[in-house]
């Protein structure tokens, strides 16, 4: 079952996260989970097995496209479509926001993730991708 996340799930996806190596020491977790959560236009879906949070997909919509961030997959439920599944969820939750793009960003070297993606038919957009943290 996929469904829309609580605070209540926070430990699970984030451990989650943790243990398909998502996270990074430059960015929090927690402070991720809980600004999805509480913005009007984010979210968090969870699939949930018998022994809990089998995955999870970060959404966003910025007013201009759809982002996808945190798709995540327990090990042993990986190569069952649950991947393929939360996907879908995501691709359903922007349409009903009326966004028209989906966009996500996958680390250099990930050629494991940039196969699965390619598999849903999402293709690079030949763009860079520029940034830097805005601390005070």
């Amino acid at each position: 079952m996929i469904r829309a996340a609580g605070s209540e799930d926070g430990a699970a996806v984030i451990a989650l996260w943790h243990a398909c190596g998502l996270t990074r020491p430059w960015n929090d977790p927690v402070q991720d989970f809980d600004r999805a959560l509480a913005g009007a236009t984010s979210t968090v879906l969870v699939a949930e097995g018998e022994d809990g949070v089998r995955g999870s997909v970060m959404i966003g919509d910025d007013g201009h496209r759809g982002w996808v961030y945190y798709l995540a997959v327990a090990e042993s439920a990986r190569r069952t479509g649950l991947g393929r599944r939360l996907m879908a969820a995501a691709e359903d939750w922007l349409r009903a926001r009326g966004c028209p793009k989906i966009q996500l960003m996958v680390r250099e070297g990930n050629e494991a993730a940039l196969g699965f993606y390619a598999a849903l038919g999402l293709e690079p957009q030949g763009v860079v991708t520029l940034g830097r943290f805005l601390k005070d």
